[in-house]
């Protein structure tokens, strides 16, 4: 794409895309907070506001920070530069019409050639970067995306790039329990979503730092020492190393962003596991911007309607009542995803399209099929790239996923924040369930874990358990 295309095309959407998870997640809390009224806010007010006081300001710092730590930020046309070992190759010879020559008997005729330059790409990349980090966009500038030198500078760039990534769907459990007028709230939320990524990073970090116990027998060294990283470096930049590799892989699949640093279809199999279930969770844990938090709220409801009357307690929830509609709502908004995954993942498992560019066959073709459901019905983006996707089979596939994925998670959790804001207030007694303690903490998470179980674990059972069990099977 052209540098006016990216900035005044992508750039437009990557603000309003963030904004309008800001906007819903607002609508939402309104509704907890509003009593017997019939509104929850005016989208256009709430988008503005996101985008000129929160957006804008902090884009600007950290495509400046970025900048200048050497990610590219120039409306230069693309370098060409000297190489500084010239490099000799052959290729096939070709006549006017583009088509291979051949000799008398047959044999295609070659050329030697020899490349001393080489061209480099640049362009405004700083501010896009900035924008699709902080808004969870993901996706790259350059193709291999934060892997990129001129994208991804430095080991500083890299920890902003990442801090970006969870700063404000992080900052808003604290806006949650200011807006509510109980901070205890937002930080039992924020305590959930930190203990359920700590839960699954720590697998990652180990699975990757553990390598490939099928190496052994080939007498390969992956112990970690002055001379190497040690572990399973394969797709992974050796200036980052395995830690910051799995915690980039686990960060922007717990956040809807889907930038990466590393290849993921490179991971072991339980290293790739982890940030597929993240995206499976319904990526709650942080998540997008605004789109985490209320996805997590909608887990918070039925946290309080399953556990509340079990214990005695009546299903309310920040002094709102939690009845039949609000649950069904909630049902359609965690029922959602999972559909389109999994039937999605049948369909092209199943089908001659979905099949035909399927290259690494068994349990990690199918677990790279698996992925992309999961990333495109999440608004996640990142991928196990060994499948290939640039067809008509998954582009319209994966196309009408992310639609739905998106939009018709919204529409129930806006559903639900009209409903609540109707409802008077009641005020708590001795019946209600307190929801900023440890225990409703626990009770969270066990709901968002019980749901991602039940709904995924025999797929991933096909997929990336299988292939952990193949390899260390090969001992």
């Amino acid at each position: 794409m052209s540098y006016l295309t990216q900035m005044l095309g992508l750039t437009v959407q990557n603000f309003l895309s963030a904004a309008t998870g800001m906007a819903i997640v607002v609508a939402l809390i309104r509704g907890f907070v509003r009593r017997s009224a019939d509104g929850i806010g005016n989208f256009w007010v709430d988008m503005t506001r996101s985008t000129l006081y929160i957006l804008l300001p902090l884009s600007l710092i950290l495509a400046v920070l970025l900048a200048s730590q050497g990610v590219v930020q120039t409306f230069d046309a693309y370098k060409t530069v000297p190489l500084l070992e010239p490099v000799t190759y052959e290729q096939p010879k070709l006549d006017a019409e583009g088509k291979p020559l051949t000799d008398t008997s047959g044999n295609p005729l070659t050329e030697t050639l020899t490349a001393k330059e080489q061209v480099i790409a640049v362009g405004p990349a700083a501010s896009q970067i900035a924008i699709k980090q902080l808004g969870t966009n993901g996706g790259g500038f350059f193709n291999v995306n934060s892997a990129h030198p001129l994208e991804n500078a430095t080991p500083f760039s890299n920890f902003l790039e990442m801090l970006a990534i969870v700063l404000i769907p992080a900052a808003l459990c604290y806006t949650f329990g200011k807006m509510v007028g109980d901070t205890r709230q937002g930080w039992a939320i924020l305590a959930a979503m930190t203990i359920l990524f700590i839960g699954l990073l720590l697998p990652a970090e180990y699975s990757e730092w553990k390598g490939n116990p099928a190496f052994a027998s080939l007498e390969v060294d992956q112990t970690a020492s002055e001379a190497q990283a040690g572990g399973n470096m394969e797709g992974k930049e050796a200036r980052f190393g395995i830690v910051s590799s799995a915690l980039w892989a686990t960060v922007t699949t717990a956040a809807s962003n889907g930038s990466v640093n590393s290849m993921h279809d490179s991971f072991t199999p339980l290293g790739g596991l982890v940030p597929m279930w993240l995206m499976q969770l319904g990526e709650v844990v942080y998540g997008g911007v605004g789109s985490g938090l209320y996805g997590m709220l909608v887990f918070a409801i039925i946290a309080v309607f399953v556990a509340g009357p079990m214990i005695g307690r009546t299903p309310e929830y920040l002094g709102k009542k939690i009845e039949a509609f609000e649950m069904t709502m909630a049902g359609i908004a965690i029922l959602i995803t999972p559909l389109l995954v999994l039937v999605g993942t049948a369909l092209a498992v199943s089908l001659t399209a979905g099949k035909a560019t399927i290259f690494n066959p068994g349990a990690h073709g199918f677990s790279e099929v698996l992925y992309a459901f999961s990333s495109a019905s999440n608004n996640n983006g990142s991928a196990f790239a060994g499948l290939g996707a640039n067809n008509p089979f998954y582009n319209t596939a994966l196309g009408i996923i992310m639609f739905l994925g998106r939009y018709w998670i919204a529409v129930p959790v806006l559903a639900i924040a009209g409903s609540l804001a109707a409802k008077k207030l009641v005020p708590s007694g001795l019946g209600t369930l307190p929801t900023h303690t440890p225990l409703f903490v626990v009770l969270l998470i066990g709901t968002v874990l019980m749901v991602g179980a039940l709904n995924f674990i025999p797929a991933l059972a096909l997929g990336p358990v299988v292939e952990h069990l193949m390899m260390i099977g090969a001992r």
